[in-house]
């Protein structure tokens, strides 16, 4: 038998770490403009050297810019020997974000605004807590309410039941029969079709609270779903010995329900989009605009400058005070980096696709992000995290900034055309083909053939799949 025993040993190896300041302007870089609101609020309450200024004479600097030389020096002052030049900070970043108020004024009424923005949003109700309210208007006793609140307990954001009938009444010490006399009382609970362990039970639950119970569609979901789905509406006639179209109509019906309840109470919190990049054609040419109407205004507050000019501040004090200036420091000059970041990868794509901007989705160009980090002369990680859940307003519309960004293919006459081009395509064929006669995979691509695009049968297939549409043979409307 092996014997088994404890030792400590040693060993060399090398590791790269992050230190906490690069940390930080990575994560800076790569969260939306509503996230970073947040952060700062977060940096403001724990570093008191910080102050947000949101008086009408701030404004916001133009990321092309030249930065003050100092700013570049900060993260490393020697606070000892070089006092002048940490009492000049304050100075040289008061009006961090300078711009002419000409062009883009800060005014009381801005700020105003964007603090009711903030402060309006809300979480919404959840599924479980309407169903929760619904169940303490009941009649039921307090044991039947605690069963109630398990039951709901197991049911999922869509409003399906998870947990079966068995399995809680062997958790409760209670007898099925019980279990399922209350869970029908909260079927019955607002939104219709809640509770149900299935799609089928959750559609006949809509079909009996409309009064429909004993209908051809009731009969259809009831025993024939499966064939439904596939739209083999000629064996569902045949089976139940009516017409095709009856078949249809009834299909047409079970389509108006809604197969997940609790949709409308979904517990995620709506995501507001705020566009960190606005695109606006002036005289001709497109001109890229960073929208730094919400972004927060830093500078260091002058307070703790005197402090740190006042003989009688204890030493420890001032200690403390340097170490908070320099963090506050280096959050203001990664702010300013992030944007300066964001501007140049947003006029790059501009400059690319300009087509796009006048014509549309047809002429989008194939572009990579390691192409844009050759010419901007940075990583392509460092791209990607600048444009991860970033959005460009633009004359053709709001866009996900990665939405700019996808491989192509060259046509016949050697042009390149980009993938979301290529399904733009594909949606247009389907929308406009015959519904008795739609177009197969191959189909498809012999007709972007047919108009210079080269794409495989499987490419089709792949990208009608990403667009959610069916294969022809469940588009035939018969």
């Amino acid at each position: 038998m092996i014997e088994q025993s404890l030792q400590i040993s040693q060993q060399q190896r090398l590791q790269m770490i992050l230190a906490p300041q690069l940390r930080q302007s990575l994560q800076l870089l790569q969260v939306p403009i509503l996230e970073l609101r947040t952060l700062v609020q977060q940096e403001l309450q724990q570093n008191p050297t910080l102050e947000e200024k949101i008086q009408s004479e701030t404004s916001l600097d133009a990321p092309e810019e030249k930065e003050t030389e100092s700013a570049e020096d900060n993260a490393e002052l020697d606070f000892k020997e070089e006092f002048d030049v940490l009492a000049k900070l304050d100075e040289e970043w008061r009006e961090y974000f300078q711009q002419d108020q000409a062009l883009h004024p800060y005014t009381a009424e801005q700020a105003a605004r964007r603090k009711f923005m903030f402060d309006s949003i809300t979480i919404n109700e959840s599924l479980q807590e309407h169903l929760l309210k619904q169940l303490a208007l009941t009649n039921l006793n307090e044991e039947d309410r605690k069963i109630g609140e398990l039951i709901i307990g197991s049911i999922n954001d869509d409003g399906y039941l998870t947990t079966g009938i068995n399995e809680l009444a062997e958790s409760t010490g209670h007898q099925p029969e019980y279990i399922r006399r209350l869970l029908l009382v909260i079927q019955d609970f607002d939104p219709v079709g809640v509770g149900a362990a299935d799609l089928r039970e959750c559609l006949l639950l809509q079909l009996r609270r409309l009064g429909k119970e004993d209908s051809l569609a009731a009969e259809i979901v009831r025993h024939h779903l499966d064939k439904l789905g596939s739209r083999k509406y000629p064996q569902i006639a045949k089976a139940l010995k009516v017409s095709q179209e009856e078949v249809r109509e009834a299909a047409r019906f079970i389509a108006t329900l809604e197969p997940r309840p609790g949709r409308m109470y979904s517990s995620e919190t709506a995501a507001y989009v705020l566009p960190e990049v606005i695109v606006e054609k002036i005289d001709g040419e497109y001109i890229v605009i960073l929208n730094n109407e919400h972004l927060p205004h830093l500078r260091i507050s002058r307070n703790y400058r005197r402090m740190l000019d006042d003989p009688d501040t204890p030493e420890h004090v001032k200690k403390y005070i340097r170490e908070k200036i320099r963090a506050g420091a280096f959050l203001i000059k990664s702010i300013n980096q992030r944007q300066h970041t964001i501007y140049r990868i947003a006029h790059e794509i501009v400059g690319v696709q300009k087509e796009f901007l006048d014509h549309g989705v047809q002429h989008l160009k194939p572009l990579t992000m390691a192409q844009v980090a050759a010419v901007l002369g940075i990583h392509e990680t460092t791209v990607s995290r600048a444009i991860a859940n970033k959005y460009m307003q633009t004359p053709r519309g709001t866009f996900e900034m990665k939405f700019f960004f996808s491989p192509g293919y060259k046509t016949a006459d050697g042009k390149e055309v980009s993938n979301k081009t290529i399904k733009d395509a594909i949606a247009r064929l389907v929308a406009e083909e015959d519904p008795a006669n739609p177009l197969s995979d191959q189909a498809m691509a012999e007709e972007l053939q047919r108009q210079g695009i080269r794409v495989a049968r499987r490419t089709i297939a792949k990208y009608r799949e990403e667009l959610h549409i069916l294969p022809s043979h469940l588009r035939k409307s018969y």
